[in-house]
């Protein structure tokens, strides 16, 4: 038998695995699991402890980037610094919907854009500025639909894009020149759709929104709540401003020293063991996941299932690789979550690379589309976490349906920075 039908076989072993796995109703994390050791005693390695261990702790620099970087996160709302924005905000702009709209979707991008997880924008953010969507007449399913949407892109937005930054780290390319490349896209989609799907409605409640909002504590004030930014601002600007006279300290101990400033400048005592133990409960589903996808990938190039992959990648017609990127990148998020990154996103960026695109826009463009997949089943798991913050309560296709036109346009778009991404080169100088 040749190398491609063994490796062809192993691949059908781990997709049975997997699917038996999801049959017994296993979590995503655990089928995952379950394929990556199918495939290795199918490939005629058995159980190797090395090669799981080593898979396990792939991404763990990117799991202390989520936990620091939730964590300061979570120290931001226990302060009620985020509750204060949300509260300011409105008072301040009410009579004016299109900025109200545009600051809206600035509080909805900052926490999945600094900590890589849509999760937690609906988290942190998501039911407040549900409060306020509705006061101001959006329905409930457009207010989800708002939600999720910029949620995705916050995940995908810089300076922590979770499939940019695992696809890179597959094809041995650094996480630089990405920030403009995903900045540009994410800002205009999510104003887009909020303006698509919030400027119709009706005056806005003030007191109503006013009275479902939480009080932040009489002391907090906008000094205390954006100085924890500055903080983490001023170490990004020292580290490239004298790249090769400072010290590399990383991105999680940036997220450190600004969680620790936001916790000095609360107004209010916060017990830090106790919001760091629920950020980690909080996380390990991210992290498991990460976790999982490590070890299948780590079993993959074992066997020789991901080279598999990669050729068939690369020898498909061109056509048919840009014409379905709409489809196949959300798909294997639904199926794979973030395992989609390193097992279909390298041999992509590599195919990219051979025919003179640019790999960093074209992988700007993929990690753009990548987001629209978590609200479709089997995982969904950000749309569902949406629904059941915002309250929405109705079919959940229903909740679909509201997503579709700005889901398009995502699709869309990236699909043409991918295929432009060599004109668009320019960006990953700025």
């Amino acid at each position: 038998m040749s190398m491609t039908a063994w490796a062809a076989l192993v691949l059908g072993v781990m997709v049975a695995a997997y699917a038996v796995a999801k049959l017994f109703k296993l979590s995503t994390e655990l089928a995952m699991f379950a394929a990556a050791l199918a495939g290795s005693v199918a490939g005629g390695f058995g159980l190797p402890p090395r090669h799981i261990a080593e898979g396990a702790i792939t991404y763990l620099d990117i799991n202390l980037i989520f936990i620091t970087a939730t964590l300061f996160m979570n120290v931001l709302k226990e302060s009620g610094g985020v509750a204060f924005a949300v509260r300011g905000i409105l008072v301040k702009f009410h009579r004016t919907r299109a900025l109200l709209l545009v600051l809206l979707t600035v509080l909805l991008l900052l926490p999945g854009a600094l900590t890589g997880a849509g999760s937690v924008t609906v988290l942190i953010t998501g039911g407040m500025v549900a409060v306020v969507l509705k006061a101001m007449g959006v329905s409930s399913v457009r207010t989800a639909a708002i939600v999720f949407i910029i949620a995705g892109l916050s995940a995908a937005a810089p300076p922590v894009s979770l499939w940019a930054m695992m696809t890179a780290a597959g094809v041995n390319m650094p996480y630089i020149g990405f920030f403009w490349p995903l900045l540009a896209p994410c800002v205009l989609l999510s104003l887009a759709a909020a303006f698509l799907l919030g400027w119709r409605g009706e005056s806005l409640a003030l007191e109503r929104a006013l009275g479902e909002l939480p009080v932040p504590p009489e002391k907090m004030s906008w000094l205390r709540l954006l100085l924890p930014f500055g903080v983490f601002a001023l170490f990004v600007w020292i580290g490239r401003q004298w790249p090769h006279d400072t010290p590399v300290i990383g991105l999680p101990l940036m997220f450190a020293f600004a969680a620790f400033t936001s916790w000095g400048l609360s107004p209010v005592r916060l017990d830090l063991l106790r919001i760091s133990r629920e950020t980690v409960h909080q996380l390990l589903p991210l992290v498991g996941t990460l976790t999982a996808v490590g070890i299948l990938v780590q079993i993959m190039t074992l066997t020789g299932v991901r080279g598999l992959l990669a050729v068939t990648v690369v020898t498909l017609p061109v056509w048919l690789v840009f014409g379905t990127l709409f489809l196949v990148l959300p798909v294997s998020e639904a199926v794979l979550m973030w395992g989609a990154a390193p097992v279909l996103g390298v041999p992509l960026v590599l195919l990219f690379n051979t025919m003179g695109l640019d790999p960093i826009v074209a992988l700007a463009g993929m990690s753009v589309i990548w987001p629209l997949g978590d609200a479709i089943p089997p995982t969904a798991i950000i749309g569902r976490l949406t629904v059941d913050v915002v309250g929405y309560k109705e079919s959940y296709m229903g909740f679909l349906k509201a997503c579709i036109v700005p889901a398009i346009l995502i699709a869309l778009v990236g699909t043409l920075m991918v295929v432009g991404s060599a004109k668009l080169s320019f960006l990953t100088g700025l």
